[in-house]
């Protein structure tokens, strides 16, 4: 084994280890009681039931991870990937198939060995609790569209950088940067109308308080609203949430059908502000900005080791080639790759934050959302007490005690001028 195969399997097994440690830490952080805070929502008999689904959660997680890991060590020592190209080279397909050949049978190897896992989350462990509601139709269904999906919004945008980087010499990695800077934004314009309705029903909101609530809203805050929609999330679970989606003239807010029957109409305009407020603060900008830039730096790192024959070589590959040269590299810079998630999760939590706090200041109050995360959290047995290197390494989200904490934090004075101006504001 040369040093990139070094690299990889102390990558590899450093990660495995970091999870793990994270998951027994997070299991050890739980409390015998609920925070006093929230014993008026998480009675003794709900909070133990929320401290089994935390563990229940954990201790299937690290089931598909070790057997991803093996599988992925096996098919390493066994000469997969050697192994692999050979047989597409022979198929005689050309540079492009033949990229797309091998990478889509590594993609589909990994999504069947995924598959019962899913099976399993979704039918025995959100079953056990209380929260699954798809059917066996829904979940192939799903299966398949996501396929159908993955293979020809991912292929084609594969298609593109393989095509480029065969073509386009040491510039390679900036034209496949706009090339799927371009794919990024038109996936990100078409998603809400094209893309979501293949697995959803997206219903306008009828006429009634909770329409006229939340359209008075969106005017007093200058936000040019398309509609809101109703989403039906009870087809597939019981947990609630709500999303900001779209950009332009295709913005939409789109609420779970769960979510509105759990919450009262304050409580779902101070959710709808929170989602405002990711649009106002330009999070939605910010997020596709940012990977873009990602893709753009994986992809000039990627033309620093293609020509590099100790990659190949410590994989099995006999001939280097952009196709298997993608996924090698994927697995060099796994070390990269997580120290870029922790830091897009820190933002993630950070923009959560301002996205509350821009709800407070244009409803005059934090507490219609925070009773509103109380119950959704409560009803979702969420973990009250997460460790915080779990939260460090997957938490996108605060944790729901640091958000309460900011939300009923006494606004200084310059907050409520703020709240002033964005309810009389025509603009950003």
């Amino acid at each position: 084994m040369n040093v990139y195969g070094a690299i990889v399997l102390a990558a590899l097994l450093g990660k495995f280890a970091l999870d793990a440690t994270a998951d027994v830490l997070n299991l050890r952080a739980l409390r015998p009681e609920a925070p006093p805070e929230f014993r008026d929502v998480y009675d003794p008999a709900r909070y133990r039931r929320a401290q089994e689904y935390t563990r229940a959660r954990a201790r299937f997680g690290f089931v598909p991870a070790t057997v991803g890991l093996a599988a992925l060590l096996a098919f390493w020592f066994a000469g997969g990937f050697g192994a692999l190209d050979r047989v597409v080279r022979a198929l005689g397909w050309g540079p492009i198939p033949s990229g797309l050949a091998y990478l889509g049978a590594l993609g589909l190897g990994a999504a069947l060995l995924r598959l019962p896992f899913r099976w399993w989350s979704t039918f025995v462990i959100e079953a056990r609790f209380g929260f699954n509601t798809t059917t066996p139709r829904t979940f192939w269904a799903d299966v398949a569209k996501g396929a159908a999906l993955s293979a020809v919004l991912g292929g084609g945008l594969l298609a593109v950088v393989l095509w480029v980087f065969e073509r386009a010499g040491r510039s390679a990695w900036l034209w496949a940067s706009l090339a799927t800077a371009g794919f990024v934004v038109v996936v990100q314009y078409v998603t809400p109308t094209w893309i979501m309705p293949l697995f959803n029903r997206f219903t306008p909101l009828g006429p009634g308080a909770l329409r006229d609530e939340i359209l008075g809203y969106a005017r007093r805050v200058a936000f040019p609203l398309e509609g809101v929609f109703v989403i039906d999330g009870s087809r597939r679970s019981t947990k609630a949430n709500a999303f900001f989606t779209g950009f332009g003239r295709r913005k939409r807010i789109a609420l779970f059908d769960t979510l509105v029957r759990s919450l009262s109409t304050p409580e779902l305009v101070a959710v709808v502000a929170h989602e405002v407020g990711h649009y106002k603060r330009r999070h939605v900008l910010v997020g596709m900005v940012l990977s873009i830039l990602q893709t753009g730096a994986m992809l000039f790192l990627l033309s620093l080791v293609l020509d590099r024959p100790g990659l190949f070589a410590a994989f099995g590959v006999e001939r280097p080639s952009v196709y298997a040269g993608l996924v090698l590299f994927a697995l060099l810079v796994e070390p990269l790759g997580l120290v870029l998630s922790t830091a897009l999760h820190a933002l993630s939590r950070r923009h959560e934050f301002e996205a509350d706090a821009f709800a407070v200041d244009t409803t005059g109050s934090g507490e219609r959302l925070a009773t509103a995360l109380t119950r959704l959290s409560a009803d979702s047995l969420s973990n009250l007490t997460p460790h915080p290197l779990y939260v460090f390494l997957h938490y996108s989200h605060p944790p729901l005690r640091d958000r309460l904490a900011a939300l009923r934090r006494p606004a200084p004075r310059e907050s409520r001028a703020a709240a002033g101006w964005n309810r009389a504001s025509t603009g950003d």
